[in-house]
């Protein structure tokens, strides 16, 4: 009998572990899928409102889009989630960004970044996490008398997206990216 009740417990045990395994597979396929989803809305908005990105994008190797939100008083901190694809491989890598500063503002933002890299090695060392983000990079912006870069900096180009559009000038000085485990 208790030879039974044992065997019973060890079953239960093994379905419950099953159950939760399968509960958080589910759980991240459907982060993912959210990801992906936000990722192709703020590609959307950045070619809807520069239409001359999709030349840039179109020559590059591969591509970041991240969701974050900032704030601060005197010192900011925000954070993120996006994907990283590499074009010519279809490999996707889900990540995570975190950011931080000393500024004079205070308040809130939320934006989204695209980040488009023009060779392979260039995207690889930043899904690696050997990307150099103290860099300031350059984007363009939908307002006149700022005209959208045809060409890469530094094998990079940076977009930022707010709610107020497209900003002229993207700073990712002291944001760190790293790969999301659990999505990969």
């Amino acid at each position: 009998m208790k030879q039974g009740l044992r065997l019973a417990a060890l079953f239960a045990l093994a379905l419950g572990m099953v159950t939760f395994a399968r509960a958080a597979d589910d759980d991240a396929a459907a982060r993912r899928q959210e990801i992906d989803a936000a990722a192709q809305e703020t590609l959307d908005a950045l070619f809807k409102a520069q239409p001359a990105t999709r030349a840039v994008y179109d020559k590059a190797a591969g591509y970041a889009v991240f969701s974050a939100t900032k704030a601060g008083f005197i010192v900011s901190g925000g954070a993120g989630t996006g994907i990283a694809a590499n074009k010519s491989t279809g490999a996707r890598t889900y990540m995570r960004m975190g950011t931080g500063g000393i500024g004079l503002g205070i308040g809130a933002q939320r934006y989204s970044i695209v980040i488009l890299f023009e060779t392979d090695a260039h995207f690889n060392r930043f899904v690696q996490g050997g990307w150099d983000s103290s860099a300031t990079a350059e984007a363009a912006a939908g307002q006149e008398g700022v005209a959208v870069r045809s060409s890469f900096v530094d094998g990079v180009q940076l977009y930022q997206i707010t709610d107020k559009g497209l900003m002229a000038h993207a700073d990712v000085s002291g944001t760190r990216f790293w790969p999301v485990a659990e999505l990969n």
